[in-house]
């Protein structure tokens, strides 16, 4: 595996295990409360603008990622659609990127 096949699958853990290890406290004390996690990323402009570049970003990766799975058919490619959504663009963008700079 090259080196850079290696940064981005760290930088695809990383983008994972940071932000998760900083959600975990606050859904263990709130619960999964969707209103409550809405209101959090809008509780003033400069998260509520980092919310909306971040969802953004996530939309444009998702486009990108269709794209190209579209012309090379790389089916393992969309895994990084939910890890977007789900966990982060801090993960699912390297993630992305470890995925598609594999040998077809």
């Amino acid at each position: 595996m090259s080196l850079l096949r290696v940064a981005y699958l760290a930088l695809a853990v990383w983008g994972a295990v940071h932000p998760l290890a900083l959600r975990l406290p606050w859904l263990q004390q709130n619960g999964f409360d969707l209103t409550a996690m809405i209101a959090a990323w809008q509780a003033n402009g400069a998260v509520a603008g980092l919310f909306w570049d971040l969802t953004i970003t996530a939309i444009a990766l998702t486009l990108w990622i269709l794209a190209e799975v579209a012309m090379r058919r790389n089916w393992l490619a969309l895994l990084a659609i939910p890890a977007t959504f789900l966990i982060g663009v801090g993960c699912g963008l390297p993630l992305y990127l470890f995925l598609r700079t594999r040998p077809v």
